[in-house]
């Protein structure tokens, strides 16, 4: 099977405090997004990756992925984005490879997520079409109305974190985001543009490391976890 991956990377990630746009932080004095190309790198499945980024960061990103040696041998294509991250992916799955089946979408800022998990996503999509990646809740939610007060609690073993990779074969998310267009749609994730269309999307227990780094306390975690050798 042809599996390409698209891998979103064109916010500015304010919510750092810094300057640098987020992708390019340094992460135990790496950039970011070098974290997250090399765990597709070593996926068995995976052959080529659309790397969405900032118009502004092309080439940047394409002078950082030429000066690592560790993928001189791994397919990247630097893509710009769009304004918002549904754009984004679009621009990447109209560069995927014209005979591509599945696609691997995941974002930029999730730099610890394991090849093996990558490669089972892969797997579980080709057979049953759309797979996402999460972690059952461990507290307590609560839906929380107008005034901040407590309008519902729902069943805590219902709800799960959804994160990202999150895998589709080629043709079904297409179809969702084409759908999408033209009605208006706008989703926090692509599994919801697939569930629109009335598809099943399955979901895989992923991994509490997989974390999404946000806030600057994120990377001193991501840090801490680096240099435990956990990950």
């Amino acid at each position: 099977m042809r599996v390409n991956g698209v891998i979103v990377a064109a916010g500015v990630g304010k919510r750092t405090g810094k300057d640098t746009p987020k992708p390019f932080l340094p992460l135990a004095g790496r950039p970011m997004i070098l974290h997250t190309l090399s765990r597709f790198a070593s996926c068995e499945k995976v052959r080529k990756v659309v790397l969405v980024t900032a118009e502004s960061e092309v080439f940047r990103c394409q002078g950082l992925i030429r000066s690592d040696n560790r993928f001189r041998s791994f397919q990247c294509v630097v893509k710009p984005g769009g304004s918002r991250r549904q754009d984004s992916v679009w621009r990447g799955l109209e560069c995927l490879d014209t005979d591509c089946e599945v696609v691997v979408i995941h974002d930029g800022a999730r730099p610890f997520v394991s090849s093996g998990l990558i490669d089972q996503c892969v797997e579980k999509a080709f057979t049953e079409g759309a797979v996402v990646v999460g972690m059952p809740v461990r507290d307590t939610i609560k839906m929380v109305a107008a005034g901040q007060r407590v309008r519902e609690t729902p069943p805590r073993e219902s709800l799960w974190e959804i994160q990202t990779p999150q895998v589709f074969r080629v043709e079904l998310i297409r179809e969702a985001y084409l759908r999408a267009a033209r009605e208006g749609i706008e989703a926090t994730d692509d599994a919801m543009l697939v569930e629109r269309l009335g598809a099943t999307v399955s979901v895989l227990e992923g991994e509490r490391t997989n974390i999404k780094i946000t806030f600057l306390e994120d990377f001193l975690f991501g840090e801490a976890l680096l240099s435990d050798g956990r990950i």
